[in-house]
């Protein structure tokens, strides 16, 4: 039998409008946290958050403070609030750092500064991070490898996981599984990849144990993060269909009218992320607590093989 590797966790996709040199010192300060989208313009980093799914968006103050650059005003003032009004859920920071160079900034350019942030702050974007002290790194690196996405998928499974306290490790493992972010499984077969199962041994488990069909478990988890994702405006059904791994947007709204006897628009206009978290929780959890709470679908409990089947372990 072949080998079952379980998949890493990819790294989380930041989209960013920044200096050159802050683009350097950016990448070094996630490795192994984030990945960055290096960008020209606000309107890229719109399509990173609509096709790429980018995790948070990074803005340099730098760019927009004059004496030493066009301040953000118009257009570009228009579009940053269209990034923060769309695309709530996605954590948007200002980046302040020290010029090129090793210069430092005189009153002009503390003022140009000044007045940069305080626009900023008019379009939406509410937190600041001065990575002029190293601080402020540590900072930066906490904030975008934990953001967005990230930030939901960790508090649904340990929402979830809170329900399920006393468990054993195996059943914490498989609802853990359920609400990572990325690379969250979008079928059974990815799902048992993951945890290292064989799909026909892990549906077998749940059968036994008279609880609901992995699969079954799995089609929520996906609509829980559905509804989290169209908690942002500028997130299509086909964009949320296209992130989820459905074969299309039809077939997304199959899926939500079998499973909620919804329309995709109604479903969106229903739930949010929590909202539906919470009826994952009431229907397959908490009925089925008992079982869960002594439930290892990872081995073969005591009892399960009957006589004849421990014989035929032995032989």
């Amino acid at each position: 039998m072949p080998r079952i590797v379980p998949a890493l966790p990819a790294l989380a996709p930041v989209s960013t409008v920044l200096t050159p040199a802050e683009r350097l010192r950016v990448d070094a300060a996630g490795e192994g946290l984030y990945h960055t989208l290096h960008r020209d313009t606000l309107d890229d980093v719109l399509r990173d958050l609509r096709e790429r799914r980018a995790a948070a968006v990074l803005v340099s103050v730098a760019r927009y403070a004059a004496p030493f650059a066009t301040p953000i005003a118009g257009p570009e003032a228009a579009r940053v609030a269209a990034v923060v009004r769309e695309f709530p859920r996605v954590p948007a920071v200002a980046l302040l750092s020290q010029p090129e160079g090793g210069a430092t900034y005189g009153p002009a350019g503390q003022a140009a500064l000044a007045h940069a942030v305080l626009t900023l702050g008019r379009c939406g974007v509410e937190r600041l991070v001065d990575v002029r002290t190293p601080g402020g790194w540590r900072e930066l690196r906490e904030l975008l490898a934990g953001g967005g996405a990230d930030g939901f998928a960790r508090f649904a499974a340990e929402t979830v996981l809170r329900d399920l306290a006393g468990a054993p490790a195996d059943c914490h493992r498989f609802f853990h599984l359920l609400f990572r972010a990325a690379p969250a499984p979008a079928t059974v077969r990815a799902l048992s990849r993951q945890l290292a199962v064989v799909p026909s041994t892990l549906m077998s488990r749940f059968f036994r144990a008279r609880l609901p069909a992995p699969k079954r478990y799995l089609a929520f988890a996906r609509l829980v993060r559905a509804a989290r994702l169209f908690e942002n405006p500028g997130l299509s059904v086909a964009s949320v269909a296209n992130a989820l791994e459905y074969s299309s947007p039809q077939s997304f709204g199959r899926h939500v009218r079998t499973m909620l006897r919804l329309t995709a628009v109604q479903f969106r206009d229903r739930y949010d992320g929590e909202g539906m978290l919470h009826r994952f929780r009431a229907e397959l959890v908490t009925p089925f607590l008992a079982v869960l709470r002594r439930f290892t679908p990872l081995t073969v409990p005591p009892g399960w093989l009957g006589e004849e089947g421990r014989r035929k372990m032995v032989q």
